[in-house]
């Protein structure tokens, strides 16, 4: 079948990558779309030296093969960790922090940008019948925004920042505006900038005065230290940026200023879908390319681009 993999420093496309076959507790899924991810373009700049394999997370795909009947036929997205249920985080209620948990396309486990994938049957959630196959791929990113609001208690009355312009910065924004709050967006692309005008105020340089909630969305090391510089006293930085090497910042100004900092990443399905699905979230259409064409995808300038299979 065809398939994208990275073998540990580029990205490699292949037509002959044997068809995977569901092991217990597994479905077999036919990819329909898949979506690149700011995480993959990581991966080819050295995020995960370890994993080698089938890139990518995000897809809508149709189940062919299942231990529960009633999916096979149905469209489906999925969640990226595969967790043991064994380990103190499992038993904890915390299994996206699972000791032995596997991630697809990013930890002992091939991902999406294929013909065909398996995946833990419990990580699969049925797309509505209503909802654009198109509008279901965003599922994945968008349910990392939706975990903002089960990590932290949001003020409403208090204001909010956020640094990016990208796709999971409308998103979070999108998810925030929901609540009325005053949302500023601080990015560096005029043009990106205005998709968020109909939710948030949007500049390119942060009030002096500061935010009491100040999320990264940037996926550069400087986010953090661009938060830090708006956020107030006693307020809260929420950090969603992934990527390869390593920031600093003077930790006395944390403790000084007593400033709580959250790190987030992936969230819930369920209430994502329920948004897409209720047209509560609008998102620009995705660039669509051929698998072979992956540079193209990797390298797109588009609100979001991925990858359709015939």
């Amino acid at each position: 079948m065809k398939a994208l993999l990275y073998n540990g420093k580029t990205a490699e496309y292949v037509t002959d990558y044997q068809k995977p076959v569901p092991g217990k507790g597994e479905s077999l899924v036919k990819i329909v779309l898949s979506a690149v991810c700011n995480t993959d373009k990581e991966v080819l700049a050295g995020y995960k030296p370890d994993f080698t394999g089938v890139m990518g997370h995000e897809f809508v795909g149709i189940v062919e093969v299942s231990n529960r009947p009633e999916l096979v036929g149905k469209r489906v997205v999925g969640e990226l960790n595969e967790a043991c249920g064994h380990c103190i985080y499992c038993q904890t209620g915390r299994p996206t922090h699972c000791s032995a948990r596997k991630v697809i396309g990013l930890k002992e486990k091939d991902g999406c940008f294929a013909e065909y994938m398996t995946i833990a049957t419990e990580l699969l959630h049925m797309v509505p019948d209503g909802l654009k196959t198109e509008q279901a791929i965003f599922t994945e990113p968008l349910a990392a925004a939706v975990e903002l609001t089960t990590q932290v208690h949001f003020n409403v009355k208090k204001n909010c920042a956020v640094i990016g312009d990208g796709r999971l910065a409308l998103m979070i924004t999108e998810v925030l505006s929901l609540y009325g709050m005053d949302i500023t967006v601080i990015g560096r692309h005029k043009e990106k900038l205005e998709l968020f005008s109909p939710y948030a105020k949007v500049t390119t340089e942060g009030e002096p005065e500061g935010y009491e909630y100040v999320i990264d969305a940037t996926g550069r090391p400087e986010g953090l230290r661009a938060a830090m510089s708006y956020v107030r006293k006693k307020g809260t930085i929420v950090l969603k940026s992934t990527y390869a090497g390593d920031t600093s910042i003077n930790m006395s100004e944390v403790v000084v200023n007593e400033l709580t900092i959250v790190g987030s990443r992936c969230g819930p399905f369920e209430p994502a879908l329920k948004l897409l699905e209720r047209n509560l979230i609008t998102l620009p259409e995705i660039e669509l390319h051929n698998l072979a064409d992956y540079e193209a995808a990797f390298s797109s300038r588009a609100f979001k681009a991925g990858f359709r299979f015939e």
